[in-house]
């Protein structure tokens, strides 16, 4: 059964276009992950500054999967500070359950500072809804 992953990113008041920056640079970077079935990047229209990042995904084993592998770990390097929840430090969990709102490197050569202030990761089974089209 397809379960979905809602990454809820809030960023500072004019932070969103580096949000989408970041992950249209990595876009496609989890699209041949094993049980991953889509992504949408949600943009708010109504003033808010809580983004959704929408993961579709075979099952939970298929996320935790995605979760724990090396090109999660690679795509959500960051320095500093410890990640929260088993996510990047910016609440990222990838599209990317990445999601490309990582830490590129800066013209200086460092890490980018983190977009988000904060994230929360909710999931859900899809209990009813249109049929395909």
């Amino acid at each position: 059964m397809t379960v979905v992953k809602i990454n809820a990113i809030t960023v500072p008041a004019g932070s969103g276009d580096e949000l989408a920056r970041r992950f249209a640079a990595r876009a496609g970077a989890v699209d041949n992950q094993d049980g991953f079935e889509g992504f949408e990047l949600l943009q708010p229209t109504d003033g808010r500054t809580t983004w959704l990042v929408v993961t579709r995904w075979r099952d939970d084993q298929a996320f935790d999967a995605w979760v724990t592998s090396p090109a999660f770990a690679h795509g959500h390097a960051h320095a500093g500070g410890p990640p929260a929840e088993g996510h990047g430090q910016d609440g990222s969990h990838g599209q990317d359950g990445s999601h490309g709102h990582g830490h590129p490197a800066q013209a200086g050569g460092g890490p980018a500072r983190p977009v988000a202030v904060s994230s929360e990761l909710w999931s859900f089974e899809i209990a009813g809804g249109s049929p395909d089209r």
